[in-house]
């Protein structure tokens, strides 16, 4: 136990430490209904926040708190793994801090993958209830399967879960037609349906702003759900 509380209070440890702390508390109020699951979530994808941003690194269908704590979980046990097997025999002195910033990034880097492909497995789960948290669906894909009606509603199926239907609302002169497959990027409450583009111009308006530089720091250009557009 004093050698395991030793490794907690090193650097860069210690930064898991105080994460796994604040989140353990987090999940603590969230059981206890104190805490809203979308904690981090917005109405829109356009806005530059946290939800969006891990949207954009392929973390669509899961609450933005649940992909932090995976991802968090799996950084962390990297870290530990590079403590335990190389740091704590090199005698680093000041050199620790440089060094543990640059495993910080590495562990980050490649945790985040792995993170993605575990909170994908849990998009069925999630979608049992889709109502209860529908800002968590931001980013999704979806087919429309109806014509719209009069006042721009339409129905879409989720493209992973075709058993989970939402409803979308267009705007005039760009209504959705049947077959057609859009990316969710607004919800709007008062209506209780989406705003949604198609996945072509989504998926363009990301990559003209990975190239400006605009969304740089949040992902590359390669990962599937990502990015922001108008809603």
């Amino acid at each position: 136990m004093d050698t395991l509380i030793a490794y907690a209070l090193r650097f860069p440890l210690i930064v898991f430490s105080v994460l796994l702390g604040l989140l353990a508390l987090y999940w603590l109020l969230v059981l206890l209904r104190l805490a809203p699951l979308e904690l981090f979530e917005h109405d829109s994808l356009r806005n530059d926040n946290l939800a969006s941003a891990l949207v954009s690194l392929g973390f669509a269908g899961v609450p933005a708190s649940l992909a932090l704590t995976v991802l968090i979980v799996l950084a962390g046990l990297l870290t530990l793994g590079v403590e335990v097997a190389v740091l704590t025999w090199l005698p680093l002195g000041f050199f620790r801090i440089p060094l543990g910033v640059l495993v910080l990034w590495a562990a980050f880097a490649l945790a985040s993958p792995l993170a993605a492909a575990i909170c994908h497995r849990l998009h069925r789960p999630l979608h049992r209830h889709p109502e209860r948290h529908p800002r968590c669906l931001l980013g999704e894909v979806v087919r429309v399967t109806d014509q719209a009606e009069a006042d721009g509603r339409v129905t879409a199926v989720l493209e992973e879960d075709e058993a989970r239907d939402v409803c979308l609302l267009g705007k005039p002169g760009e209504r959705p037609t049947p077959g057609e497959r859009r990316v969710l990027v607004k919800y709007l409450p008062e209506a209780g349906a989406f705003r949604a583009v198609p996945e072509r111009e989504f998926l363009d308006a990301r990559t003209r702003l990975v190239r400006l530089h605009l969304l740089g720091r949040h992902h590359g250009p390669g990962s599937r759900n990502g990015g922001s557009a108008s809603a």
